[in-house]
């Protein structure tokens, strides 16, 4: 099976713009569920809202790939797969070195899910010395002195960072030194990278904070009663003292206008 340094995803030199292939992630897992289940075929309206997107967008998503769907019948859920797979470079080989095997570091490691979605952990690195040569996820924790011979021994394209802050940007230089091109970041800090070099950013903290955000907002939207009365200070004392004082053709009219 071919590795990531010699093979590289198709869908740059095909045109597909960069929110398709965010997206194409969600519509594998969504079509994965399905073929666990035997379903042979899918309508885009029900793909789409499985992937929590509209079915226009799917479609024309789908278009880039040169899927049309049959009429009546809809997709087929395998060639479908096997389709997204092959865009996102998941039928090659790619082996993956992840950086700081403390908490986070040691339960991604431990994540089953890399192994399924093609993607093979060559190797775990840290710094403390004491680390060196223990087991985490049936793999020997190796030194950061190795990083170069591991990258190249291996041929690794795609680099994990799950270091404190202060190390994070040592490591991605030391990586793409060694020939890393693509970086998935879990420190909480902006890497600085050279033309060419992909980085995603994974920030648990800035994802709860949203969330804190939202919370919050509901919670006042909650507690918010709308105002029945005009606003300005001493209007319900005036409009008590005025009733009655002004005349109309048909009356008496309230003293006090609307703020």
């Amino acid at each position: 099976m071919a590795t990531g340094r010699t093979h590289r995803p198709a869908t740059r030199s095909r045109g597909i713009p960069e929110a398709t292939v965010a997206r194409l992630p969600l519509y594998l897992r969504a079509l994965t569920a399905l073929s666990e289940r035997s379903v042979p075929t899918v309508s885009s309206e029900e793909l789409a809202a499985a992937a929590g997107v509209n079915s226009a967008k799917l479609r024309k998503d789908f278009s880039y790939l040169g899927s049309y769907g049959t009429r009546g019948v809809g997709y087929d859920v395998e060639y479908l797969v096997y389709q997204i797979s092959r865009e996102l470079g998941l039928t090659q080989d790619w082996p993956v070195v992840i950086v700081g095997i403390g908490n986070l570091g040691a339960a991604l490691a431990n994540y089953g899910g890399f192994a399924s979605r093609g993607f093979r952990v060559a190797a775990l690195i840290d710094a403390d010395p004491a680390m060196a040569g223990k087991p985490v996820a049936g793999l020997p924790v190796r030194h950061t002195d190795e990083l170069e011979s591991i990258i190249t021994d291996n041929g690794v394209s795609i680099g994990v960072i799950a270091t404190p802050a202060g190390a994070a940007q040592q490591v991605c230089d030391r990586l793409v030194a060694a020939g890393v091109t693509s970086i998935l970041n879990f420190a909480p800090t902006v890497l600085s990278v050279p033309e060419g070099v992909d980085v995603r950013k994974v920030d648990l903290s800035i994802e709860l904070q949203i969330l804190a955000f939202h919370e919050q907002r509901k919670a006042g939207e909650e507690t918010t009663q709308p105002a029945a009365t005009p606003s300005r200070p001493g209007a319900h004392a005036r409009a008590a003292a005025g009733a009655g004082s002004r005349k109309g053709p048909d009356g008496d009219v309230p003293a006090v206008m609307p703020a």
